[in-house]
């Protein structure tokens, strides 16, 4: 299936950066976001992707004209020759579309249409959100069922706290909003045809297309509860390299196949 990622926002949450580079390739370990989102995708057997860029397309673009596989892959080097051990993206379809600076995320979609002529389900992703949920089992639930889009929901990452008041003023109780039973939009889409007879001109993706398709009970839930990070701000993001670099990376589940091969 094609994969649309959706890489051309500001990121105005995310300042840490030098000049215009855009959130997708911010550094977690030795590679971009973006380049972790796409990883998870491939492993599932997802290789053919959309980019949707916008604000700093420049730095995506040449970040993969440019792509160095040394940097993630074993190799031997023997008279100046280098001889991978293995790839990341030899068999990846990597499609640019510019689909504008300041365009909506429906918008987006709708401007790299003509890149999914022939797509029954195709999937889309915001491209700053990890996760190990599993993938085919949501692709598998979606395509049995008769809904015209499928979004990940997961629980409030919030670090807030719901206060119950009762008479007179008195607390009654205090609950951690990821314990309540409230869900959030996870980020991670499977989509068919219809959802473009929602999305208007600079329209969006979730506040417009899903949200009409909800109103027609054609909108599927997939709930995910293991792990799932955001990154929206550098806080969020300077956790995620903690993490990596204490090797605890649950998102990079390909890893597991090296460590079953090797």
């Amino acid at each position: 299936m094609k994969v649309v990622l959706f890489c051309g926002g500001y990121g105005t949450r995310m300042q840490s950066g030098p000049g215009d580079v855009p959130k997708p390739m911010q550094l977690v370990g030795p590679r971009p976001l973006l380049w972790h989102v796409m990883r998870y995708y491939a492993h599932f057997g997802h290789r053919d992707f959309v980019l949707c860029l916008g604000y700093g397309a420049q730095h995506i673009k040449k970040f993969f004209l440019d792509y160095e596989e040394s940097e993630s892959n074993d190799f031997v080097l023997q008279g100046g020759d280098l001889d991978l051990l293995s790839t990341d993206i030899s068999d990846w379809r990597i499609t640019f579309v510019h689909t504008g600076i300041n365009s909506p995320i429906g918008e987006r979609l709708r401007r790299v249409r003509h890149c999914l002529e022939g797509e029954e389900i195709f999937l889309a992703n915001y491209a700053d959100v990890l996760t190990d949920a599993p993938l085919p089992d949501l692709i598998e639930r979606f395509a049995a069922a008769d809904a015209g889009a499928s979004m990940m929901i997961v629980p409030p990452p919030a670090t807030f706290h719901c206060v119950e008041v009762g008479a007179g003023g008195l607390v009654s109780g205090i609950t951690p909003v990821s314990e309540m039973p409230l869900w959030a939009n996870g980020g991670y889409f499977a989509l068919r045809q219809e959802v473009f007879d929602h999305i208007p001109e600079n329209g969006d993706l979730v506040a417009d297309g899903c949200a009409e398709l909800a109103k027609r009970g054609r909108l599927l839930a997939y709930p995910h509860r293991g792990y799932w990070r955001p990154t929206d701000t550098i806080k969020e993001r300077a956790a995620l390299n903690e993490a990596y670099a204490r090797d605890e990376k649950p998102w990079a589940l390909w890893e597991n196949d090296r460590v079953a091969a090797g």
